[in-house]
């Protein structure tokens, strides 16, 4: 059974369906470790090279994976929504994006 902390979680961490896929012990467990972070249209949350701090689970926006060519236009090569997680790998100890 969803405590009412879990089901309002972290602001509506259960908008995000991956999050609310999880079993209500683990998804209490995480609860007081996750935060609402708001972003910006065109915000970047991670640079080639740069160190990954946090995972993302979006709730209510897309996040895209963009690829930077060399002559600097970008192609985006991969979207995430409600149903999945940013930065997966700091979470597995990996936690520098690599460069192009």
């Amino acid at each position: 059974m969803e405590t009412p902390d879990r089901r309002r979680g972290a602001q509506g961490f259960l908008n995000n369906r991956l999050l609310a896929a999880l079993p209500a012990e683990a998804g209490d467990a995480l609860a007081p470790l996750l935060e609402p972070v708001p972003l910006r249209l065109g915000e970047a949350l991670f640079e080639p090279g740069g160190k990954q701090a946090y995972v993302y689970f979006p709730t209510d926006s897309i996040i895209s994976l963009l690829y930077v060519l060399e002559n600097g236009a970008s192609a985006e090569i991969a979207v995430t929504d409600n149903e999945g997680v940013v930065g997966a790998r700091c979470s597995m100890r990996c936690c520098v994006s690599r460069k192009p």
